[in-house]
């Protein structure tokens, strides 16, 4: 459908002279590029003729050489230099390895402008031109199939496969794994492609990084633009010619279609916070509680709390996302800087909520590490148990963050299990409920109690209220007693947990009969 390099000498206004590699006249010239930089092969698409120059051509016989062989190794149509400009001589050994591999060197007459011979090239080819429009409006129609959803796979890598003529797969650009959780994976060799080409083992070509496989074929990998985290990776089969431009656009509509599922993802996020909310403070019912979890995918028999803190609070935002990509069911909520994550209690939940806190650089953590930490609860066990598991989660992110460990999960009730001593916890209890203790000695007042039973009822005033027998207003006084001795609110989730802790400690203590 274009022209080629034979046309383009026969055409007598141009008037090309051929200097070598005349084998190769047959080749077909669907662009033209004018480049005088060092290494333009890099810059360079299969089927473009190269006009330059010859300012960055070597004199060097062996490394004008190299020349033709980095031009043809991409594909090129030819190398057009400009006659009496700045080109050093040609020589005989590059003349002799244009003839063997066929490839066209010419002359352009001075002074004939360059943009006359790729006038000529765009007026020949502007069937193909058209051709490639049709392809990228099919390419971008694509979007209209995909719904804003957050689905398991990809909803264009298929069309666009079946479109540019190879597999397509958007990709994690770290691991080279399937960015979504569903659908078609990559297979080792080209996960591996990926990898080399972010660890800069790749060679440079129109479009993207070109990284060869074993079995001949090759791995174009691909910017996806505004998704710093995903590449789509192209397998070239070996000898198929892929077009740079169509690239760039198939790799602008993966990043549509991964905008629409953050966007997806960013609405059923704030709908599972608004539920891991209501479900902290006790306000949902335990049958209700069980439904709406379901609904999110989650069972509580198998669900458990985790507590996470990280100095740059926009890897606890974006951790929705990588819970989506490994196919982990969860809701979760950001409280006083505390991310609360409801997940199922898989082997590689632990593995991913550590990846995703660990080793962040930034403002350093109370440790001054610049790490963050994990918290995770006991069982869940049931719906009404939420509260509860939370506190458990974030007194375990606590006890992370003083022992240095990246993760602490919550064990069984003994001192052993939550890693703390017997001293540990009784100077616990003394700084955190010290003040109440010694008010009740004097005074004679229950606060510790009235503590202990609010919490015991989910925080409902009401219910807390008929389970002490007095009116509600009064244990709204003594709740709020409580926050003015202990310098401590019970709507922070961290002073709520580690009041929590300190009621645990000293019933632990009392059973030890090292109580107050």
């Amino acid at each position: 459908m274009g022209v080629s390099v034979g046309e383009l000498v026969r055409m007598p206004h141009l008037g090309l002279d051929l200097h070598s590699g005349g084998a190769g006249l047959d080749r077909e010239v669907t662009w033209t590029h004018t480049s005088d930089l060092p290494e333009p092969w890099r810059w360079l698409g299969r089927g473009e003729l190269l006009m330059a120059n010859g300012m960055s051509l070597p004199p060097a016989p062996r490394e004008q050489v190299d020349w033709v062989r980095q031009l043809d190794a991409v594909g090129a149509s030819g190398l057009a230099l400009g006659r009496d400009m700045y080109c050093p001589p040609l020589t005989a050994e590059l003349a002799a390895e244009s003839d063997r591999l066929g490839l066209p060197v010419l002359w352009i007459r001075y002074p004939l402008p360059f943009v006359a011979v790729a006038r000529a090239v765009a007026e020949a080819t502007l069937l193909e031109q058209s051709h490639r429009l049709l392809r990228t409006t099919r390419i971008y129609d694509t979007l209209r199939r995909v719904r804003p959803t957050a689905g398991p796979d990809s909803a264009v890598a298929a069309a666009l496969s079946h479109e540019l003529g190879a597999a397509v797969h958007v990709c994690d650009r770290a691991s080279g794994r399937a960015y979504h959780p569903g659908g078609p994976a990559p297979s080792a060799s080209v996960s591996d492609a990926v990898v080399a080409a972010q660890a800069g083992r790749a060679g440079l070509v129109v479009g993207g990084r070109s990284v060869p496989l074993p079995d001949g074929d090759e791995v174009l990998v691909v910017e996806v633009p505004t998704h710093d985290d995903a590449v789509l990776a192209v397998v070239r089969p070996r000898g198929a010619h892929l077009d740079g431009i169509l690239l760039q656009h198939a790799a602008t509509v993966a990043a549509l279609e991964l905008g629409q599922t953050r966007l997806a993802l960013e609405h059923s996020a704030r709908a599972g916070a608004e539920l891991v909310t209501r479900l902290v403070e006790g306000r949902v019912e335990a049958r209700s509680a069980r439904r709406q979890l379901a609904a999110e995918g989650l069972d509580p028999a198998h669900t458990v709390v985790a507590a996470l803190r990280h100095p740059q609070q926009q890897r606890l935002h974006d951790l929705h996302v990588r819970l989506w990509r490994e196919g982990i069911a969860h809701v979760a909520a950001l409280r006083s800087g505390v991310l609360l994550v409801l997940a199922h209690d898989t082997p590689e939940l632990a593995r991913v909520l550590v990846d995703a806190i660990d080793g962040g650089e930034g403002e350093g953590d109370e440790k001054g590490d610049g790490r963050g930490h994990v918290g995770l609860g006991g069982p869940l066990v049931g719906a009404g148990r939420v509260a509860d598991a939370g506190r458990e989660a974030t007194w375990s992110l606590g006890v992370a963050a003083q022992t240095g460990r990246a993760l602490h999960r919550f064990g069984d009730a003994t001192t052993a299990a939550v890693g703390l001593s017997v001293e540990q916890e009784q100077s616990l209890v003394d700084q955190v409920l010290g003040p109440v203790l010694r008010h009740d000695l004097e005074h004679g007042s229950e606060l510790v109690h009235t503590l202990e039973t609010f919490l015991e009822e989910r925080r409902s005033w009401q219910a807390a209220a008929v389970a002490l027998h007095v009116h509600r207003q009064t244990v709204l006084y003594r709740i709020k007693q409580v926050e003015q001795l202990t310098g401590r609110a019970l709507a922070d989730t961290g002073d709520l947990a580690r009041l929590w802790l300190a009621l645990q400690a000293r019933r632990r203590l009392a059973g030890l009969g090292a109580s107050e």
